[in-house]
């Protein structure tokens, strides 16, 4: 069975600036391969024969590395956006997206059996996918809790909350683009939204394994750290 992704690749990396005011998000070094390339072995490996990727800042550079994606025995087609879209506002563009397909971010690094998430998915007929994973949120101060009076009645130093965050990697139904407008930037919390409001049904899929958003500049050192290591785990043949 055929099966599609779409790379959103079109972010301008502001959070890893100077790292990227030459090279796009997506071409940032990990190991011996640019980020993107982890992501397109990864997807080849998991059965993607097809994949587009959605591009705009830049886009010249990721459309002369990765060129029609023969080299990794894949098809590699582009959706050049204009001007900034967001997220989700990429996908109007496309028009000839299947019943179910892969959308992810072109900077996450992770384990994750994108073959699995796919056929979970199709399988079950879903709307929308979201793959979470848990961070944890570290706050760098003594947390004051008083009552209506200012009376102190806890404290805790630098507490560690932790929550269940999108990872940037969605499987999708195409009537989901019936809720994503024609026009200017859309984003993921903006389709969360709607999708709430009109009731309809969003599956979370919670993943415990490996993952980095190498969009954060300290997600970014760590993954070179890490990636010697996990090499062999992100990328067995």
């Amino acid at each position: 069975m055929s099966q599609r992704a779409v790379i959103l690749a079109g972010g301008r990396g502001t959070r890893l600036r100077p790292y990227t005011l030459v090279l796009p998000k997506p071409l940032m070094p990990i190991g011996d391969y640019p980020i993107l390339e982890v992501v397109i072995r990864q997807l080849a490996r998991s059965g993607f024969d097809r994949i587009t990727m959605a591009v705009s800042h830049q886009a010249e550079l990721i459309k002369a590395f990765f060129g029609d994606g023969s080299k990794w025995h894949v098809r590699i087609d582009y959706s050049l956006e204009d001007e900034p879209l967001g997220t989700m506002g990429p996908l109007r563009l496309i028009q000839d997206l299947p019943e179910h397909f892969l959308v992810m971010n072109g900077d996450v690094l992770t384990d994750l059996d994108f073959a699995g998430f796919y056929s979970e998915h199709a399988a079950a007929n879903r709307l929308f996918t979201i793959s979470s994973h848990q961070r944890d949120q570290k706050v760098d101060y003594g947390v004051l809790m008083t009552d209506e009076s200012g009376t102190l009645h806890d404290f805790q130093e630098k507490p560690v909350t932790g929550y269940d965050v999108s990872m940037g990697i969605y499987m999708l139904s195409r009537d989901v683009l019936r809720h994503i407008p024609a026009g200017g930037p859309f984003g993921f919390d903006d389709l969360m939204r709607d999708l709430l409001r009109a009731r309809q049904p969003v599956h979370v899929r919670k993943f415990d394994g490996y993952w980095l958003d190498i969009g954060r500049a300290d997600d970014y050192l760590q993954a070179i750290d890490e990636f010697p290591v996990m090499k062999s785990r992100l990328l067995s043949e």
